[in-house]
Order: structure tokens, then C-alpha cells, then sequence
């Protein structure tokens, strides 16, 4: 199977950064998409950032020009540099990806998360 590995979080001060990081290991074929969400008490869990495997970049508006995504394909990673950071950032922020993985003669989609890691932001 897939295992996602997140690291980096922790406790910053309003307008600190942070840089988030996420390596994918197991038994994997090829990865699609790689992506970032989050999930704050009380709220649903939220799209932050995702990247394709050709690059192509997606943001929430909340985030856009705070913070950026980046992947190195061949390291099955995705990092996430999270600039100004906001109180409302606060949140447990998940590591997502879209995972081919070998099966017989062929290969099956899979969506896998990570466990979480928090982010706080104090004020």
C-alpha cells in the first residue's frame, strides 16, 4: 500500500512561516496529483494548495500569494512554504495524494491521506 509522512508543523507567531513537507512511500506506480488541506476545529476540511504531476499549481484564494506548493517527482514529495502567517491558518493540515499503484497485470487509482500535522498560529 501508500503511506503519506507529513512533517513540519508547529507553533508560530502571526506573520511567521512555516514549510511544510510530505513524502509518499510504498508501493507505488505513479502519482497524479499531490495536494495540501486542512481542517481548523469546528470546520470542514478545506482544499489548500495542489500540484500536478506536470506542474501545474492550484490555491485556495485564501492562501494565494502567502504560500507555495512544490513537488520533486522523484522523491514522491510535495512541500508547502506557508509565508504571513494568519491566526486562521490554524489547523490540522493534511497531506492528499491521487496514487497509481501496481495490481496484477495493471494498475488502480487510489486516493490516500496523511495523518495530519497542526499548524497554530498565535496572535
Amino acid at each position: 500500500q501508500v503511506q503519506l509522512v507529513e512533517s513540519g508543523g508547529g507553533l508560530v507567531q502571526a506573520g511567521g512561516s512555516l514549510r511544510l513537507s510530505c513524502a509518499a512511500s510504498g508501493s507505488i506506480f505513479s502519482i497524479n496529483a499531490m495536494g495540501w488541506y486542512r481542517q481548523a476545529p469546528g470546520k470542514q476540511r478545506e482544499m489548500v494548495a495542489n500540484v500536478r504531476s506536470a506542474g501545474s499549481t492550484n490555491y485556495a484564494d485564501s492562501v494565494k500569494g502567502r504560500f507555495t506548493i512544490s513537488r520533486d517527482n522523484a522523491k514522491n514529495t510535495v512541500h508547502l512554504q506557508m509565508n504571513s502567517l494568519k491566526p486562521e491558518d490554524t489547523a490540522v493540515y493534511y497531506c492528499n495524494a491521487d496514487v497509481w499503484t501496481p495490481q496484477g497485470p495493471g494498475v488502480v487509482g487510489g486516493d490516500y491521506w496523511g495523518q495530519g500535522t497542526q499548524v497554530t498560529v498565535s496572535s
